[in-house]
């Protein structure tokens, strides 16, 4: 747990999170429904017994709500003899703190449990607009993206 101000704190998530408006922050990112508490703690255990997931949130702890987050994947690659990978995803900031240095505390968070779980590289996506931000934070414009969707899989 790092303090970040009299009120904003960043730590792990916890399955608590769920009540904490977790939901609704990622909603300001893409699509986000609401998940029953029961489903919740389903994916929340799967997610933290991989062993695979590191996700952290920085908590308003005034309001007892999720201010922002961003999980941190990881993989084994046959690469690099056997080396790991991590991937960032799901970064969101809640629009009131948008350029409040509490983005660059989350990235700094994810690199730090990347560098210490032994990643060799740590990627991200981004939109073209978020570009700078990302450059900020000490990562660099590398390849292109590309993806494929599956609408008969989406839950949406």
């Amino acid at each position: 747990m790092a303090k970040i101000s009299d009120k904003l704190v960043l730590r792990a998530l916890e399955s608590s999170d769920h009540e904490k408006s977790f939901l609704p922050l990622l909603a300001q990112l893409t699509k986000a429904p609401e998940i029953p508490k029961e489903r919740w703690n389903d994916i929340f255990n799967k997610m933290r017994s991989s062993g695979s997931y590191f996700t952290v949130v920085v908590e308003n702890t005034e309001e007892r709500r999720i201010v922002a987050t961003a999980t941190l994947l990881t993989e084994y690659k046959f690469l690099r003899g056997g080396g790991l990978a991590g991937h960032i995803e799901d970064v969101v900031v809640d629009a009131s703190l948008r350029g409040k240095n509490v983005g660059a505390r989350l990235m700094a968070a994810l690199q730090d449990i990347g560098k210490k779980v032994g990643c060799y590289k740590v990627i991200l996506d981004c939109s073209e607009d978020n570009v700078k931000f990302y450059e900020r934070c000490g990562f660099q414009r590398k390849e292109v993206q590309m993806a494929v969707y599956f609408p008969e899989n989406a839950k949406l």
